[in-house]
């Protein structure tokens, strides 16, 4: 299997972690990265999701058999229409 071809379908980012509290400014997104994925490869991942996604590095858990899970987060402002009527 082709490098890229490894590093793109590899990792999987898990949308139904991303509950959060209507109130909340904060987003959250789970990336699940398996044991075949060498460390280089994860950190250039994450280090994409931040600087053009803006997301930060919260939390990550390494699991007996090598898996990795990756908690992100992100600051959202959330801004409501001043001029409806």
């Amino acid at each position: 299997m082709p490098h890229s071809a490894r590093l793109t379908s590899g990792h999987v980012i898990n949308p139904r972690r991303e509950n959060y509290p209507a109130r909340s400014h904060t987003q959250w997104r789970v990336v699940d990265v398996p044991r075949d994925i060498t460390h280089h490869e994860t950190a250039q991942l994450l280090s994409e999701q931040a600087e053009y996604g803006r997301w930060e590095l919260a939390r990550t858990v390494v699991f007996v058999g090598g898996a990795r899970r990756v908690w992100l987060r992100r600051r959202t402002m959330r801004v409501e229409r001043t001029d409806a009527a």
